[in-house]
């Protein structure tokens, strides 16, 4: 009889086999100590050996069957041994185990030896990663209290009443995303002033991600330590239990918040003309010193104080709210860079991405100009410009908008599939299409009304969203604007000069 999983197989050359075979070698069998070229005749399928298949069959069946069958429960039951799952988790190991070659498995024994013993080193770094982790996870337990504990997605798990860092009582909670979560602060070492605390995930990309903002906020601080140039201060950081925590100055709620809350009611040209200015005015001072900061849109800019007024509208018989005092901070420097830093091919938010970073030309600080006339449109009518989430889409809607793209990006893109003889290929017969045909219309044609103060903004806006990044207007030019003449010289006063520094040395 046969032994069945006890049995032992070596591989071994056949010394009486003269017919081609497409196998180089066949198998030795075992069967309770006997030694015989011929498999075990029994009616079973398949067994798996230590996380290998061996065919038991007929000696008459020919070796081109014994291949066939190889092959077919090669995939059914290889799945099955650990060994196999481990391949699949690691792409990289295993990928030279089996070849095809003329459509014929080729074993190696050197290559199977090798998988071996690779798997047992994974295995033995797996049980010893598990005791180090477990092991500090102990000892990080010990010295972190009870009541700290982490959701299962990272975040910090925390409740009014809370202190942080000996330092901060959580008294309320500001919003969550998927970098972690806000939490509204009473900073009992500073006179219990109210602050803003931003906690990181306890991930490690977002982790590294928390650092690169730190440094650029620190040296930002260096550089206006009286928020002359209305970036958003940090107080303190520090690291709680694996989180990174950012303190900030306690500020009201960004402007795409209120503008939602406002049921998408356009902002007031005066106060667009002020929250522009200021706008200009920070930006003007992070590129003066050689800091981009690459992912402006709505809710990055921040108001002060977000306190309003209810005002009846007779026009549209609503009621609309009005914000009481347009001062603005900048925020979300966690994807800035400076000029002599790595720039990463894709950047900014999609609304607000600016042509050249689409078509992967490369980007520098005038992307940052074409994300600001993006805002100031939607603060302008209360929705974005570009409504899409598409590469190809997106820059038909841009030639609608703005006229044709320039011939010399064209052909300096990588991206030729989107063009065909310099000509962007799009089909205004599908649904996407005929959205496009009848929504994106010249700009100027989304004017509310037809005044000088009016046309001002748009002109401000048009030269924002230059295709040719060197042909945008900078925002030094911009504070130069006739738009921002009707501001009073209070308003002016807010925003007082800086010196113009590198943030980055």
């Amino acid at each position: 009889g046969w032994d069945g999983p006890s049995s032992k197989r070596v591989r071994s050359p056949h010394p009486l086999a003269t017919t081609p075979c497409p196998l180089p070698t066949t198998w030795k069998w075992q069967q309770r100590g006997v030694w015989s070229w011929d498999p075990p005749v029994v009616p079973l399928s398949p067994v798996l050996f230590h996380g290998e298949v061996s065919f038991p069959g007929s000696q008459s069946r020919s070796c081109l069957c014994r291949s066939a069958d190889r092959m077919l429960y090669h995939r059914r039951c290889r799945r099955d041994s650990d060994a196999y799952r481990f391949e699949e988790r690691s792409p990289s190991f295993g990928e030279d185990y089996y070849s095809s070659r003329a459509r014929n498995w080729r074993r190696s024994r050197g290559r199977e030896q090798h998988r071996a013993r690779k798997y047992q080193h994974y295995c033995r770094k797996r049980r010893t990663r598990s005791c180090s982790s477990a092991s500090s996870r102990s000892q990080q337990s010990s010295k972190r209290s009870r009541s700290v504990e982490d959701d299962k997605e990272g975040h910090l798990v925390c409740r009014i009443g809370d202190w942080l860092h000996e330092r901060y009582e959580i008294v309320g909670s500001l919003g969550e995303g998927t970098f972690g979560k806000v939490v509204e602060c009473v900073d009992h070492a500073r006179g219990k002033s109210q602050v803003a605390l931003k906690i990181i995930k306890n991930v490690g990309k977002y982790r590294e991600a928390a650092r690169l903002e730190i440094n650029v906020l620190k040296k930002i601080k260096e550089k206006d330590k009286e928020n002359k140039f209305l970036c958003v201060l940090m107080s303190d950081w520090f690291n709680f239990h694996g989180h990174m925590c950012i303190a900030f100055e306690l500020l009201g709620k960004n402007t795409f918040e209120f503008l939602k809350e406002n049921n998408f009611q356009p902002y007031p040209l005066p106060q667009i003309r002020h929250m522009a200015y200021q706008l200009c005015h920070a930006l003007r001072f992070l590129h003066e010193n050689q800091l981009t900061h690459t992912d402006l849109k709505p809710e990055n800019i921040l108001f002060v104080n977000s306190d309003f007024d209810t005002l009846y509208n007779e026009k549209k018989s609503c009621e609309e709210k009005s914000i009481r005092n347009t001062s603005i901070r900048v925020a979300d420097f966690g994807s800035a860079t400076f000029d002599h830093e790595h720039h990463t091919t894709i950047v900014a938010t999609r609304h607000y991405r600016p042509p050249e970073v689409i078509l992967e030309l490369g980007w520098a600080q005038p992307c940052d100009v074409w994300s600001t006339g993006c805002i100031l449109f939607e603060y302008y009518r209360g929705f974005t410009l570009f409504q899409t989430h598409e590469n190809r889409e997106h820059l038909v809607m841009m030639e609608k908008i703005l006229g044709p793209i320039p011939s010399h990006m064209i052909h300096k893109t990588r991206k030729q599939k989107y063009f065909h003889n310099g000509n962007l290929v799009w089909d205004e017969n599908t649904s996407d299409g005929r959205y496009v045909q009848e929504n994106c219309k010249p700009l100027r044609t989304y004017m509310l009304h037809d005044s000088l103060e009016h046309a001002q903004l748009f002109d401000l806006m048009r030269r924002m969203l230059e295709f040719e990044p060197s042909q945008r207007i900078t925002f030094s030019e911009a504070l130069l604007h006739p738009f921002f003449t009707g501001l009073s010289a209070e308003e002016r006063m807010l925003c007082g000069r800086g010196t113009s520094r590198d943030l980055s040395r």
